[in-house]
């Protein structure tokens, strides 16, 4: 077997994770979460001194903190009991929800992604160029309210997946690695990005110092909200639901997703049977990069104030983690955006607890290490394949 293929094999028994080791890697990952945030507390600290003379003390300090940033954690992310009233109790769960909208179609792009053989790792890239499409119809058209709106999300998804599919072409016509390509190109899109926020007459009617941000977007083009000013969250909740729908109907009942599907088990069976498999690297990674193009409308038609080159918060990389975490199924990866749509929006009130945030870092890395130990370790040892599988990719 290639390294190519070995590649390629390790990314495709990631994604077919099974949900028991799913659920017990995010276990783990909280259980390990846990101890990091025991060891590195100033309460826990402050009893190690006396930890062989009271070791209760130290028992007890290690328990409290575990209850205090978990509990502040659910308090921020689900349920707020001690608000001052129903709008406060039940804003952590919209939260939740508005941070996880654009991780679940990212997730879903990058997963489209992983399941033809694409590690796609440009989603952050492939944002910035989407949040470009659409902050540019946001600010330099004008449009009925609801046609804007819509005219912009396309801009989103056509720049998105513009810039997704070349990274295609350019495996498909010089068979350069989609990793190494896509990750020299979030580099481009993030200095195009911030060129165009730099100049007068593109995004901003003026130049002036500091950090570079757009012109506010017209009324007319923002995601309306649900709940008015009660809570932040906008109907990107729905488009959300709409990818998840899109993707499971693509991938499961369509002859386009059946030659992904089929491409990304084995590119040489799939070229046997007729299948052009160079071309068919272009439109994923086009497809992949539409998907990722909804999580940039869903950022830049949400914020008010004005378009950064921070807006991305990450979510390329996020949604890397939300895509291995939901592997193959639609609902799975809706289930990790949440997971981690939770994490964002508990981690400020870890942080009044006096729990560090970046401890639910170490736990989102911690779950993805869990869930790709197996087959990175069979690859680095060079394990072979069961006789089983053997024949079937035969």
């Amino acid at each position: 077997m290639t390294e190519k293929s070995k590649f390629q094999t390790v990314v495709r028994e990631i994604m077919a994770t099974s949900v028991t080791r799913v659920v017990l890697s995010i276990l783990l990952g909280f259980f390990f979460g846990g101890i990091f945030m025991v060891l590195f507390n100033e309460n826990v600290v402050a009893t190690y001194s006396t930890l062989f003379t009271t070791p209760g003390d130290t028992f007890v300090a290690a328990f409290n903190t575990i209850v205090d940033g978990y509990g502040a954690l659910l308090r921020g992310a689900i349920f707020n009991p001690e608000g001052r009233d129903l709008v406060a109790m039940f804003r952590p769960i919209t939260e939740t929800l508005r941070m996880a909208a654009p991780l679940v179609m990212a997730g879903l792009g990058l997963a489209l992604g992983f399941r033809v053989g694409l590690f796609n790792i440009g989603g952050t890239g492939q944002i910035v160029m989407g949040l470009a499409g659409a902050t540019w119809v946001a600010t330099r058209m004008e449009l009925p309210p609801v046609i804007h709106m819509i005219v912009a999300v396309i801009a989103a998804v056509v720049c998105a997946a513009a810039w997704g599919a070349f990274a295609g072409f350019l495996k498909a016509r010089t068979g350069a690695h989609e990793v190494i390509v896509t990750i020299m190109m979030n580099y481009i899109a993030l200095d195009f990005f911030t060129w165009m926020l730099r100049t007068k007459g593109l995004l901003l009617a003026a130049t002036g110092g500091g950090t570079p941000k757009s012109d506010p977007p017209a009324a007319t083009s923002m995601l309306p909200t649900l709940f008015g000013d009660m809570y932040k969250i906008h109907i990107g909740i729905f488009i959300a639901i709409a990818a998840t729908f899109a993707y499971w109907l693509l991938m499961e009942r369509s002859a386009i997703g059946y030659r992904f599907r089929m491409v990304g088990h084995n590119a040489n069976a799939a070229r046997a049977a007729g299948i052009k498999v160079e071309s068919t690297f272009v439109w994923a990674m086009a497809v992949s990069a539409a998907f990722i193009g909804l999580a940039a409308a869903n950022q830049a038609l949400s914020n008010p104030g004005g378009i950064t080159t921070s807006l991305n918060a990450d979510i390329g990389f996020d949604a890397i983690t939300v895509a291995l975490l939901g592997g193959n199924s639609a609902k799975r990866i809706a289930a990790a955006g949440l997971l981690f749509g939770a994490f964002k929006a508990g981690s400020p009130a870890m942080q009044v607890v006096g729990v560090s945030p970046e401890i639910l870092g170490v736990v989102q890395a911690l779950i993805v290490l869990f869930i790709a130990a197996p087959p990175l370790i069979k690859a680095m040892l060079r394990l072979p394949e069961p006789a089983a599988e053997q024949k079937v990719v035969a």
